[in-house]
């Protein structure tokens, strides 16, 4: 059979791609070399920051305020809780890239937000322990998304609007012909008009004709129990969080109930890894390395070390997105290099993807990811 569109990779991206491309009636066929919603790539750990004062660039606010309207049209259209608003604080000093880079996102955009002393943080949010010479900035606005629930979502409503998914079955090659693509598996080869690649930390080899130069890295996820319990950091007190110190830390509240703990994880802080040497083993020192930076600003939390889950991180050198036609296929649509930044996108990527697929062309302001940016100087 050959299909309209074939979408490889259906994690995060993927999944809401093919989402979006049967809902405009494209007859669509999803590959994905594990099965759904897995935990070997990047789009698990029960759940990923969502927040729009972005201090990462400015220019990614509109693509964020698409993706909020565009995460609860997700929520009724698949009957599922997948984005919960719990507030966000970012803080550390003044001049560091986490406070500085929000506040300059905030005033661009005129979005709401407070500016806070570090008396005013402990006061409002007595869990926290900033420095006296640190201030924050607080959004009603962020929150927390649930990243296996929402690439069941965007499955399920794939394969109610008529999609072919199939799970277990990696794309062994793809190659451009005179009218389309093929892409080949272990089980079969399928023709489509147009191809969709999803990749993940599989894009360096996906993408190797493109030479990107992407670092795929380990990073690691912990949970703990504060020593006080949970209450304190109930959403409906306790915001998610980013600390902008010498290494960055970012949490979120207790969403899990009273023994799930907290989730807290360093920003860029994993070693360089394939997903094929990918350690998933966390040991006792990597845990105590956290604990000791949190404990400095949250002393409660630490507490008891309940779970580690590894991740990857697939990023480029500018920390920005690869969202683009295939530079030499025009039949071709790439999304890669997330940076560990992207989840929050994923329902609006979904639908730059799917226009890049169908019209050649998107609506979306996504000069900032072209992959040319990135290629080596003659």
């Amino acid at each position: 059979m050959t299909y309209d569109v074939v979408v490889l990779g259906l994690g995060g991206m993927g999944s809401a791609a093919a989402a979006h491309l049967a809902a405009r009636g494209q007859r669509v066929l999803g590959l994905e070399r594990f099965g759904a919603a897995h935990a070997m790539g990047s789009s698990h750990g029960g759940s990923r920051i969502i927040r729009q004062s972005y201090f990462e660039d400015p220019a990614y606010v509109p693509l964020l305020l698409r993706a909020y309207e565009l995460w609860r049209r997700l929520e009724t259209d698949s009957g599922a809780d997948l984005m919960t608003l719990t507030g966000g604080l970012y803080f550390g000093r003044p001049d560091c890239a986490t406070v500085a880079g929000s506040l300059r996102a905030s005033r661009e955009w005129d979005l709401p937000h407070d500016v806070l002393d570090a008396d005013e943080i402990r006061r409002r949010f007595p869990t926290f322990a900033p420095a006296d010479d640190e201030i924050g900035l607080y959004e009603e606005a962020a929150g927390f998304v649930r990243p296996e629930a929402t690439v069941t979502a965007h499955l399920s409503l794939a394969e109610r609007r008529g999609a072919e998914l199939r799970f277990d079955e990696p794309a062994l090659e793809w190659s451009p012909t005179s009218d389309g693509v093929r892409v080949t598996t272990a089980s079969g080869t399928y023709t489509a008009g147009r191809l969709v690649i999803c990749p993940g930390a599989w894009a360096p080899q996906v993408l190797a004709d493109l030479g990107l130069p992407l670092v795929v890295e380990r990073q690691v996820m912990h949970w703990f129990q504060p020593d006080d319990g949970v209450a304190p950091f109930s959403s409906d007190r306790h915001p998610i969080y980013i600390y902008g110190g010498e290494r960055q830390i970012y949490g979120f509240p207790a969403i899990d109930g009273p023994d799930g703990g907290a989730k807290v994880a360093f920003f860029r802080q994993g070693a360089v890894t394939t997903p094929e040497g990918l350690d998933r083993e966390v040991r006792p020192e990597e845990v105590e390395f956290l604990a000791a930076d949190l404990r400095r600003i949250i002393p409660t939390l630490p507490g008891r070390s309940l779970d580690a889950v590894a991740c990857m991180y697939t990023t480029t050198p500018d920390e920005h997105f690869v969202i683009a036609t295939h530079p030499h296929h025009a039949q071709v649509t790439i999304a890669c290099g997330f940076s560990g930044h992207g989840f929050k996108f994923v329902p609006v990527v979904g639908e730059i993807l799917a226009d890049l697929a169908i019209d050649g062309t998107t609506r979306h302001p996504i000069g900032l990811f072209d992959p040319r940016r990135l290629a080596a100087p003659v």
